[in-house]
């Protein structure tokens, strides 16, 4: 990999495309033909890599993007990307010029905020904007049906402003107690109707909504954490329809292997102390690149054998205890599948106690990504050496 000169270090993320094109496919066929796919790819793609991942759900049949900030919808233009992109989260008012200019959707969240947004824009321009509802998440949206209808009110009267959607976002559209859902699910219906005309998109339905429930399709679904092969709790898995496909490994390689003797310590603090001989293996990665310090004492796969993170975990490196001598140069999986083993990103955050969305997230733009298909390498990108 270091011939190509796209990096020089022995640490890598590889992003499987194929997996995020079988998964929009495999909700594409489960939703009836006049539902749309908006696929979420904010946070550089949920840290698999925002261009590559939009192109290949649009090629499976994503027509719409989402992202959460005005920034990460330009960065997307700037790359190529001509399909529509909302902007999920807030965005300044006297931005509205940059979304205008660049063909990019804005979501309108209360009406305090549209009056702010109105003098930016010029007689001959024209602001496509999706309508926030909050239902019962308590972050951003109208909440109440009298500022709803002035908002539509402001809209209808002023022809620079195109009411092109409406949408609210479910709190536990993943758990198995539906009580508070479907609370959700009444607000919602019952702000749609005070509306004199709906728009052309209405979507509630994230990942969890749109594996589980078909009643509140509506004409769009923003698929998120089911793109990228993963499931939006451990509490539906057994609800899924069909397998997902994770999309993205982490890897290594041993870069130093020697024998300690017995108390011997490693790393800081001298938290490890050798019981016997035993075989250490160095792996530059650490939590500089998101490999994070709780994940001492979480396994590898070396050889397709699971070995352990011993002492503590460095900025830059961090150590396994080998059950025999192992060649420098061997190849290290963190996440993904080696062998006949695999370590899921489900488990690394059990072991961080925390949700999957979190972790491919996490890992640093300073650790390359591989992008495949069909097994073979199509794209490399290095985040600190552009190409």
């Amino acid at each position: 990999m270091t011939e190509q000169g796209f990096f020089y270090r022995d640490t890598w993320a590889e992003v499987d495309l194929d997996c995020i094109s079988e998964n929009v496919t495999s909700v594409k066929n489960l939703l009836p033909p006049d539902v749309e796919i908006m696929a979420v790819v904010k946070a550089n793609a949920y840290g698999h890599g925002d261009l590559q991942v939009a192109e290949t759900a649009l090629q499976a049949g994503a027509t719409y993007l989402a992202v959460a900030f005005l920034d990460e919808a330009i960065a997307l233009r700037n790359k190529g990307i001509h399909a529509p992109i909302l902007v999920l989260g807030a965005s300044r008012p006297e931005d509205v010029q940059m979304a205008v200019k660049n063909d990019i959707t804005v979501t309108v969240f209360q009406k305090e905020w549209l009056k702010m947004a109105q003098p930016h824009l010029k007689q001959d321009q024209k602001l496509s904007i999706h309508i926030k509802l909050d239902t019962g998440m308590g972050r951003i949206g109208v909440r109440k049906e009298e500022e709803l209808t002035a908002i539509e009110r402001l809209i209808s009267g002023d022809s620079r402003l195109v009411l092109e959607g409406i949408f609210t976002h479910f709190a536990t559209a993943d758990e198995l107690d539906l009580t508070y859902l479907q609370q959700q699910i009444e607000n919602f219906r019952q702000l749609l109707s005070c509306l004199k005309e709906r728009p052309r998109y209405v979507h509630c339905s994230n990942s969890a909504a749109a594996l589980r429930f078909p009643e509140v399709y509506f004409n769009a679904v923003r698929l998120g954490i089911a793109m990228y092969g993963l499931t939006p709790s451990l509490e539906m898995e057994a609800e899924i329809p069909f397998p997902l496909n994770e999309a993205f490994s982490l890897r290594s390689s041993l870069v130093h292997v020697k024998k300690m003797n017995k108390g011997d310590k490693v790393s800081y603090g001298a938290t490890y102390e050798s019981k016997t001989e035993e075989w250490i293996g160095t792996i530059p990665i650490g939590y500089a690149d998101g490999w994070l310090r709780r994940l001492q004492g979480q396994e590898v796969l070396v050889d397709g054998k699971r070995v352990p993170i011993i002492g503590r975990i460095c900025m830059d490196q961090c150590m396994v205890r080998l059950p025999a001598e192992v060649p420098v140069g061997t190849t290290v999986t963190l996440i993904g599948k080696q062998q006949d083993d695999f370590i899921s990103i489900n488990e690394i955050a059990r072991k961080l106690e925390t949700i999957n969305y979190e972790i491919p997230c996490i890992i640093s733009t300073r650790v390359p990504r591989i992008y495949k298909k069909s097994g073979k390498i199509v794209e490399l990108k290095n985040y600190l050496l552009p190409n």
